[in-house]
């Protein structure tokens, strides 16, 4: 009897190629609109984030250049002169001339009237006003002088002991703070007011006369 010999399955069925399968012409305009549709939406987002990116830096420079910026308050000069007399403070006077810069390049400021008030060991001896209400344009310089004397000026018997021992140290100390209610103005827009103060810390010599390492020395500002 003939021997049966195995097949093999895969031999019995023999090797068939692969299917190749056919897409349909709907397949392709399918696969063609969604590659275009992915194009133009990156076209599109690359288009917004560049127009985005150059109002970001338009909006910067704007704001750099109109950003407004805050006055700025120098002491030219500032005598006590009745600290030269040995006698008293009978007739005693303080004057003081302070230069108020706006240093904006676009920016105008708007002052209510302005009032300065002289601190000795930050208690007040006097009270002024010293300009009405103005407008001041971009890259001004405008001088403010004040003079306290009589009754706007009040040393007592009290204080001119300590005036005397610090006259006698070579050194008597002020300040001086000037306030005014501000607000800005950029073309046809205007600020809300901010209540602005101006604080110069200063020194006069035996002679009554500000001390060299005071006269321009800025003064410090802040709002409240």
């Amino acid at each position: 009897m003939a021997s049966l010999t195995a097949i093999p399955l895969e031999a019995s069925r023999g090797n068939k190629p692969p299917i190749k399968r056919h897409h349909t012409a709907r397949y392709y305009v399918h696969r063609v609109k969604g590659s275009l549709t992915t194009r133009v939406s990156k076209v599109i987002c690359s288009i917004f984030l560049t127009l985005l990116l150059i109002a970001g830096i338009i909006s910067f420079v704007l704001w750099l250049s109109l950003r407004p910026h805050r006055p700025r308050f120098y002491v030219q000069s500032f005598s006590f002169t009745a600290l030269t007399q040995e006698t008293g403070f009978q007739n005693a006077e303080i004057t003081f001339d302070v230069t108020d810069r706006n240093p904006n390049q676009n920016v105008g400021i708007y002052y209510d009237a302005m009032e300065g008030t002289v601190y000795y060991k930050e208690k007040p001896i006097g009270s002024t006003p010293l300009l009405f209400s103005f407008y001041q344009p971009p890259k001004n310089t405008t001088t403010v002088h004040g003079v306290l004397n009589g009754s706007s000026l009040t040393v007592n018997d009290q204080l001119w002991p300590q005036f005397m021992a610090d006259r006698a140290a070579g050194k008597v100390g002020f300040r001086l703070e000037l306030t005014a209610a501000i607000h800005f103005k950029i073309s046809t827009w205007d600020s809300k007011r901010h209540r602005m103060h101006a604080s110069c810390e200063l020194g006069v010599g035996i002679d009554g006369q500000i001390l060299p390492v005071f006269k321009d020395k800025k003064c410090s500002i802040y709002f409240d």
